[in-house]
């Protein structure tokens, strides 16, 4: 680590001996005065060190390390006075540029001190390779006493004060070369530009441009330069860098922008002595100035013919950004696209401009402008378009009297040039009268020419036509005419019917007129008696004239009528005809006066009817509606149309009945087939009056609209009732369901029962009162409501069930019972009391309790319904199967045991326990109970903690009683032990194969239990085992059966501890297969050979297959006796070898024989039926095997077991071995033999849980094995039917019944 360097007070007197002042300040310049005081400050705190005891290392005057023994600095340089060390070269002052290797020279003759470097006041250390500075090494010949400082990739850092000092030694004392400077040259960085390099500039404008060249030692010259020109005028200044020692140089110069400057490069230049070629950075100048004016190209003609395309092109050239064209016409944008040829530095639009009329004097226009245009700049030209006339038509009437003048005029509109029009009359020229010429639209002119022309008959259908020329076009136009000339038709005539005949009103009459002659044909005109007719037929063309038929038909009007044709055209000439018609007719008009307009009942109604003009005379008659009057006639008198007018009087008295009738007058005559009538209607004030037709009752079905119609009569017809309901009246708007559909007709909407019963009206008119009744019955369906609910009853008691409906109507049969559980019962009698249903059900049983519905249907949808529970009462009946008398338990008091008493019973049902006969103290900590219900079961468990052998193993009395009764049970509370047999061993079904088994499981001794069914046939050598799967089933499936075979089974239950007796007392259900189904196909033929394969008989074969079943058979007895020694000879070899904690070659062979044992087997019928089951192999077919041989179902309870074998499922049943050395024993070496239990020493059991449990007491339901060998050893022959020692149980299965 480098040290301050000391300066003793040598140095400055060192200078002053040699007279070389004047060079020590050359080499200290005035900069670095402070580093001598600094030096001086140092030598002194040095030379005040004074070595204390031992050997130490002190610094004598310089950095050199001495050894010394309580000697001072002094004394010691005393002593090497005679031998002292003097530089033979000093290091000088030093400039290098960045990066390259310095070299300070130092070399000390005769040195016999330490040589060290110091940097600025720091000594680098006194070895040659300096660590601590990678880049810092002292080189040279030592002997020849060099110690020169070499500094390689010179940094910034190294710039500094160096030195070179040799230490103080026993013959010498310590010197201090000069003082040398390192000074290093730094090139600048990367100039750059103090502006936006990619902003614009503008023509014309002032511009400051600023680079700076960054961190330089020494400071950098900056030259700038424009497209290689050096800009002269550039002021610099200098500032600090970016780090100590590091100047930035900073250069600004003003520039006026010019249009050639842009895309010229500006470059920075920047240098100084550390470097001889100037690092620079540039930048192009983006300079903006406005555009050339544009210039139109394709437009070179002096006049445009209309509908010409042009093809129009605006260039213009320079400008920076490129120009903007837009196309205008008098002002109007036609087009602002364009595009940029960014090589020829130009911008174009091209205008596609179809020529109209209206552009003619136009004033076409492109304008350029850029970002930096004051204005825009444009070029203009003016376009001069001719075109022809629009329209040439010609005016005035082409229709003439013959020899009169025709005045026609012929205008073309505006074109440039103007037209010339000319006249033709077929192919004859006529000359114009006049022609006027004026300026028209869009610049062009105007022609009008003038005809005056008198015409004759020979000039009719003749084409006048008017010609306009335009001479710049070369293009004429034409408009025809037809010239029309009239002239008065020749002769006219009637044809009709005989004037001297009368005809009937009402006759059908043609008269037909006809015209000859004229041009155009003439207009005929029917008039009757000066009047024009206007129904008459439209005229009809013949070849010679025109002719118009007049239908009629006849009437009063006709009677003596001169009817008359007119002949008429444009020639304003008529020539008429006439004819005169006599015609019989009734009267024209009949009318009845009367002596008032209204009449009250009772009064009497005065009538005059006057009849009307009639040829011949008429006679008049009476009648009101199927009445008929005779009335006193007047005398007749002359009238219009050449008849003769009648009248007749009448006297009738008014009643209502008359009110708004008709009486009729009627006129006849004998010789008319036909009258005339007419009627005066009577108008009879009278009260208002209910009809016989008003319904009195109406019925509507409820939600249904109910509509109640009120008929009335009266006049004055302004009627007003009052309708009330239940003595209330009934205003309108105050129900939105009622309402009137009209004045007398009340509608109820969704009516309701609220709204039955009478409905009083009372109806008023000026003329009196009136009321009436009317009954509305509101139907619907039944609501049915349950009279009591629910209903108990004691059991053999008798139950009423009643329900209510309310219903509109209520009809008999209308109830109906139905019960709603699952099971049948017997219902009861059913009885209807009006609106009542009731049920009654005699001898009540417990099946009947449950729900009951009532139904009632009065035919009205939907019906109603209800439910009605029947609640028997019954005294307390406990559920008291094997599972409920007894509970297992540990009594070693870490243990807590659950008796449960589950009863039903109704009305509620109270528990009272008994232990050993004396009630059971709740108060105790150690018991606790609790009582759960679920409808009528009731639940009470007793909780037993910390169960004891000795205080708890006994007798627990359970009753249960409510109101009716009591019931009691006893549990026993007993050590964990083998479960009981189970019971009700049955059987469920049979096929050919298989059988399904049934039995009730008996108490599992406190743990887990599985069951096990075994089996055999006349013909097995031994019993078959079949280990029930899933564990616990109550029900199983033994497969893989042969057909038409007698099988005995039994069922026993085992759990951890041991196993149970079978069944029922050890009975054995005997069940017979059922003979083989008949099987067509290939699939039936290969099961059926299996089968045969198998020993079964299946009836008569074929000579060949019994010769191959023969052999096959010999090969498979070879086979099986194969197997069957080389079994017992690796049984043999098993026995001879294996150590604990491995698998002997015995075993092995063994396992090998195991699966040969397991191919030769055929009695596996490969079915799948029931895949879960797990077979588990025993040898003896009469004994119980040791807890051992099922310690695998361990690992499932809730208890530690540890099993020297591991359980693998077995493919399926096999038969007992039939060599055995005891009939009453069995060897467990014997199972293993077969694999279906492997020895696995060399996994080691897992070490067995700490006794003391760490968990709480709730949890603590398992019981655990106090102790295990960690190894077993092997096992010894045990006879499977003896029971385990009860002195060799584990304390936690030992248990004393108190």
């Amino acid at each position: 680590m480098a040290m301050p360097a000391p300066l003793p007070a040598l140095a400055t007197a060192r200078c002053s001996a040699r007279h070389e002042h004047s060079a020590c300040h050359e080499r200290f310049p005035a900069r670095y005065n402070w580093i001598i005081p600094v030096f001086l400050l140092a030598g002194l705190i040095f030379s005040s060190m004074v070595v204390t005891q031992g050997e130490v290392s002190v610094l004598c005057g310089s950095a050199l390390p001495v050894k010394a023994h309580n000697i001072s600095c002094q004394d010691q340089v005393i002593a090497r006075a005679g031998a002292q060390q003097v530089f033979r070269s000093e290091p000088r002052n030093l400039t290098v540029r960045m990066g390259a290797t310095a070299v300070l020279r130092c070399e000390v003759l005769r040195a016999s001190g330490t040589v060290q470097w110091v940097k600025d006041g720091l000594l680098l250390g006194p070895e040659r390779s300096l660590p601590g500075f990678p880049r810092y090494s002292m080189i040279g010949n030592l002997r020849r006493g060099q110690y020169h400082l070499q500094i390689d990739n010179v940094q910034l850092d190294d710039d500094a004060i160096f030195n070179c000092q040799a230490g103080r030694s026993e013959s010498s004392e310590p010197i201090i070369s000069n003082l040398a400077w390192l000074d290093v040259l730094i090139p600048p960085s990367q100039p750059y530009f103090e502006m936006d390099t990619l902003q614009y500039w503008v023509a014309g404008r002032k511009y400051s441009v600023i680079c700076v060249a960054p961190d330089a030692k020494p400071e950098a010259e900056i030259t700038l330069y424009k497209d290689g020109v050096e800009l002269t005028g550039a002021e610099s200044f200098t500032m600090s860098g970016s780090k100590d020692k590091l100047l930035n140089t900073r250069a600004q110069v003003t520039i006026t922008a010019r249009s050639s400057d842009n895309g010229q490069q500006l470059s920075c230049h920047a240098k100084n002595s550390a470097h001889s070629s100037p690092v620079q950075a540039t930048m192009t100048m983006n300079v903006y100035f406005p555009p050339q004016p544009p210039v139109i190209l394709g437009l070179e003609g002096q006049e445009i013919r209309a509908g010409t395309m042009l093809v129009l092109e605006c260039v213009c050239q320079s400008g920076n950004p490129r120009a903007n064209l837009q196309w205008t016409k008098d002002g109007e944008v036609l087009l602002k696209t364009w595009e940029e040829d960014a090589v020829a530095h130009m911008s174009r639009s091209i205008l596609y401009l179809k020529i109209r009329p209206a552009d003619n004097q136009a004033v076409l226009s492109c304008e350029s402008v850029n970002l930096v245009s004051e204005d825009p700049l444009s070029t203009s030209r003016t376009l001069t378009v001719i075109f022809d006339p629009a329209k040439v038509k010609l005016v005035g009437s082409f229709h003439s009297i013959e020899n009169e003048e025709l005045n026609l005029s012929c205008f073309a509109t505006s074109s440039n040039p103007p037209v010339e029009i000319r006249w033709w009359l077929g192919n004859r020229e006529l000359n114009s009268t006049a022609v006027i010429m004026e300026e028209g639209e869009n610049g062009g002119m105007t022609t009008l020419s003038n005809l005056t022309y008198q015409v004759s008959k020979q000039d009719n259908g003749m084409k006048l036509s008017c010609v306009a020329f335009n001479r710049g076009t070369k293009v004429s136009k034409t408009q025809n005419a037809e010239i029309y000339v009239y002239y008065p038709p020749q002769k006219v005539w009637i044809e009709g019917p005989s004037q001297d005949v009368p005809l009937h009103a009402g006759t059908k009459v043609q008269l037909v007129c006809f015209s000859a002659g004229g041009n155009p044909p003439g207009n005929l005109h029917w008039y009757k008696n000066g009047m024009s007719v206007p129904n008459a037929f439209r005229s009809t063309l013949f070849d010679k004239g025109v002719t118009r038929e007049l239908s009629l038909v006849l009437s009063a009007s006709d009677n003596m009528a001169v009817y008359h044709c007119d002949a008429t055209n444009e020639a304003e000439k008529t020539i008429s005809a006439q004819i005169r018609l006599q015609v019989l007719f009734p009267a024209v008009s009949m009318k009845i006066t009367a002596n008032s307009d209204q009449f009250y009942r009772g009064q009497t109604v005065a009538l005059e009817c006057n009849s009307g003009s009639s040829n011949p005379k008429s006679n008049i008659s009476w009648s009101l509606g199927t009445q008929r009057f005779q009335g006193v006639d007047q005398p007749h008198r002359k009238a219009e149309y050449g008849g003769f007018s009648v009248s007749s009087l009448l006297s009738l008295n008014a009643s209502s009945q008359f009110h708004n009738q008709r009486v009729i007058c009627q006129s006849y005559s004998a010789k008319l087939p036909e009258g005339a009538r007419t009627f005066f209607k009577l108008n009879v004030l009278y009260p208002p009056e209910f009809s016989p037709d008003q319904p009195t009752q109406i019925q509507v079905v409820e939600d249904d609209m109910a509509t109640i119609p009120l008929l009335v009569s009266a006049n004055p017809e302004e009627v007003s009732c009052i309708w009330k309901h239940s003595r209330k009246n009934l205003v309108k708007e105050r129900d939105v369901r009622f309402h009137w559909s009209n004045e007398f007709t009340l509608v109820i909407e969704n009516v309701t029962r609220k709204e039955a019963g009478s409905y009083q009206i009372e109806c008023t008119n000026e003329e009196g009162v009136s009321h009436s009744m009317i009954l509305l019955d509101v139907l619907y369906a039944p609501s049915v409501k349950a009279e009591k609910e629910p209903v108990y009853v004691n059991l053999g008691a008798t139950a009423d069930l009643i329900c209510v409906a309310d219903a509109n109507p209520i009809i008999s049969d209308m109830f109906t019972w139905k019960w709603l559980g699952e099971e049948e019962v017997e219902m009861g009698e059913e009885i209807q009391q009006d609106e009542s249903g009731l049920l009654t059900i005699h001898g009540v049983t417990r099946k009947h309790a449950g729900f009951y519905q009532c139904i009632a249907n009065n035919g009205l949808a939907p019906p109603g319904s209800t439910d009605v529970q029947l609640v028997v009462q019954f005294k307390p009946v406990i559920q008291k199967g094997p599972q409920w008398r007894k509970v297992a338990s540990r009594g070693d008091g870490t243990t807590t045991a659950e008796l449960a008493c589950r009863a039903e019973g109704i009305p509620n049902v109270d528990f009272i326990w008994e232990k050993n006969q004396m009630l059971m103290d709740f108060e105790n900590p150690r018991y606790e109970e609790r009582t759960v219900r679920e409808g009528s079961f009731y639940t009470s468990t007793i909780q037993v903690v910390n169960v004891s052998a000795l205080l708890d193993y006994a007798i627990f009395s359970c009753t249960a009683r409510n109101l009716l009764g009591d019931d009691m049970l006893d549990i026993q509370l007993v050590s964990t032990n083998h479960p009981d047999p189970p019971s009700s061993f049955r059987l469920v079904s049979v096929s050919y194969s298989s059988v399904t088994l049934e039995w009730i499981p008996g108490f599992d001794g406190g743990l887990p239990q599985k069951f096990r069914v075994r089996y055999h046939w006349d013909k097995s050598v031994s019993f078959m085992y079949m280990d029930v799967f899933p564990p616990g089933e109550a029900s199983f499936t033994v497969t893989g059966l042969l057909s038409n075979t007698t099988y005995n089974f039994s069922i026993n239950a085992i759990n951890a501890i041991g196993e149970s007796g079978y069944a029922d007392n050890n009975a054995v259900l005997t069940i017979s297969t059922m003979d083989y189904p008949d099987m067509v196909g290939p699939i039936g033929e290969e099961v059926h050979n299996r089968i045969c394969f198998c020993g079964v008989a299946s009836g008569a074969v074929p000579t060949y297959l019994a010769v191959f079943m023969v052999v096959f058979g010999v090969l498979l007895l070879a086979n099986s006796l194969g197997c069957f020694f080389g079994l017992k000879w690796g049984k043999k070899q098993g026995h001879t070898g294996g150590v604990e904690g491995t698998v002997p070659n015995g075993a092995k062979k063994e396992e090998e024989g195991s699966i040969q044992s397991t191919v030769c087997n055929k009695y596996e019928s490969r079915e799948k039926i029931n895949k879960a089951a797990q077979r588990t192999l025993l040898i003896d077919s009469g004994s119980e095997t040791d807890s051992n041989v099922y310690e695998k179902y361990a690992s499932e309870g809730p208890h530690y077991y540890y099993p020297t074998v591991d359980y693998r499922p077995p493919a399926g049943p096999h038969p007992e071995e039939v060599h055995r050395p005891d009939p009453h024993s069995h060897l467990y070496e014997e199972v293993r033999d077969l694999a279906l239990y492997q020895d696995a020493p060399s996994s080691p059991l897992p070490p067995l849980p700490p006794f003391h449990d760490q968990r709480l007491p709730h949890q603590r339901n398992e019981w655990k094995l106090s102790a295990f060998p960690q190894h077993v050893p092997q096992q010894k022959a045990v006879d499977v039917r003896q029971a385990p020692n009860y002195s060799e149980l584990p304390f936690e299965l030992r248990g004393e019944l108190v």
